[in-house]
């Protein structure tokens, strides 16, 4: 019974020990804190004059898509290490970038921080494959020591996170813009011609918001048709028929004349030998758009999804195709099939590619940013789960190898990673040619406007 008692003297020590565990570790935290406070200072002097240096050059729309991809990828490891931390596993860093530590900050087990270099982030989970070396203590809660269950849903966290936001991106464009319908064409604003104080638009009365409905009687129901029509009356009126406030206007507005370029721009002029003449109003254009209710818009956003996803993956099929692999190949060797492909939209963007294209939609309109980056979220997250290493999806397919060679009774069957180094390197090796061709073509031959 008397193991039970807590006397006096005990509870002295106690106090005592504690008292001098509080003087020791004082001093020690001290420095800590003011070293990672210096740090957090130097760090926001150093994005501050970065975000300067993109407004003073006139790129802040470029510094929106660059921080938007940065949140996609955070938000992608988030998944990671939410998972990680469910299962027990042990999460030693989450950082934005790579290089040196500009900053970090030691919570628990686990550092947080940013380093200089912002291609992207990561989550270290110890022991993700049978190649790394882990303190014998760690080992029971290493990734390859965990469940099946617990190992497929931390790999693919990652990409369903990207899911995740682009069904909430869809469905935020469905609730706050409505869904295209075939009743006209919205003026979503006008092009400025240098040396005229209107252009041919603002000449007839159109206004912004301005619903186009028909073209000289005949109803259009998409961006499509009214630029087929206007540019087919280079220098002669057409009738535009507008919803304007309830009512419907007649305009008569006359196209001025330009000409297309082989990269599928169109420039003010008269017509010259780089393309056929053309008529130009100078407007910006939108499918209309009709509201849906909450709970409607959650399905439609998740038709949405799924439409953009069968598309995706039937291009990266297309892709790694024996055709696909020649045709960029082709691109690459040949300047004319380079031309053909990005003005026809026909071929692979790589990241350079993409946040150009993420630019250009920004600068037409937020709605068209929103919709570059569902299908770039939706792009990601596919690519992620290819069955092979080092991307989440050959995680996968390691665990369900190991659980399929399993046999009942017996040791869980570990798969030995080093055997299938081989295959990881030429996968790599052909992976980082198509992306370095990709690179090349976004540079050489960039994509046309899209939004134009």
């Amino acid at each position: 019974m008397t193991e039970d008692i807590d006397t006096p003297e005990t509870d002295t020590t106690s106090h005592s020990l504690e008292s001098t565990d509080e003087a020791e570790v004082e001093p020690q935290r001290a420095p800590e804190a003011t070293s990672n406070l210096i740090a957090l200072v130097r760090l926001l002097v150093v994005l501050a004059a970065i975000v300067g240096v993109f407004v003073a050059f006139g790129l802040g729309a470029l510094l929106v898509v660059i921080v938007a991809i940065i949140v996609m990828v955070m938000v992608h490891e988030l998944g990671h290490f939410l998972t990680a931390k469910w299962s027990h596993m042990k999460v030693t860093e989450y950082f934005v970038g790579f290089g040196p530590r500009l900053f970090s900050v030691q919570r628990g087990e686990t550092a947080y921080g940013i380093k200089p270099i912002l291609a992207g982030g990561y989550v270290k989970i110890i022991g993700m494959t049978s190649l790394e070396d882990v303190d014998p203590a760690d080992e029971p809660r290493t990734y390859r020591q965990q469940p099946f269950h617990k190992r497929i849903i931390v790999a693919s966290a990652g990409s369903f996170m990207h899911f995740v936001m682009a069904f909430l991106l869809a469905y935020s464009v469905i609730l706050y813009f409505g869904v295209p319908s075939t009743n006209g064409v919205e003026v979503g604003g006008f092009v400025h011609w240098a040396g005229h104080t209107l252009n041919a638009a603002q000449r007839g009365g159109l206004h912004a918001g301005d619903e186009i409905v028909a073209v000289n009687g005949r109803s259009i129901t998409n961006p499509s048709q009214l630029t087929t029509a206007i540019n087919d009356s280079p220098g002669r009126p057409v009738t535009l028929t507008v919803q304007r406030g309830g009512r419907r206007v007649n305009l008569s507005v006359t196209p001025d004349v330009g000409h297309a370029l082989s990269n599928g721009t169109e420039v003010l002029g008269p017509y010259s030998s780089s393309g056929k003449p053309v008529g130009l109003i100078g407007i910006t254009t939108a499918p209309v758009r009709t509201s849906e209710g909450p709970v409607r818009a959650v399905g439609t956003a998740v038709i949405d999804i799924g439409r953009v996803t069968a598309a995706t993956v039937a291009g990266l099929g297309h892709l790694f195709s024996l055709h696909g692999l020649s045709s960029l190949y082709s691109q690459v060797t040949s300047a004319r099939a380079a031309t053909k492909a990005s003005n026809n939209g026909t071929r692979i963007e790589s990241i350079v590619g993409a946040v150009r294209t993420a630019t250009q939609a920004e600068q037409a309109g937020m709605i068209n940013l929103i919709e570059v980056l569902i299908a770039l979220n939706i792009v990601i997250g596919i690519v992620n789960m290819i069955p092979m290493l080092p991307l989440d999806g050959g995680h996968v397919a390691v665990a369900v190898y190991e659980r399929v060679r399993t046999r009942k009774g017996r040791p869980y069957y570990r798969a030995d990673t080093a055997k299938l180094m081989p295959v990881v390197y030429a996968f790599v090796a052909v992976l980082l040619v198509i992306v370095a061709s990709a690179v090349f073509l976004d540079i050489a031959h960039p994509m046309a406007n899209p939004f134009r």
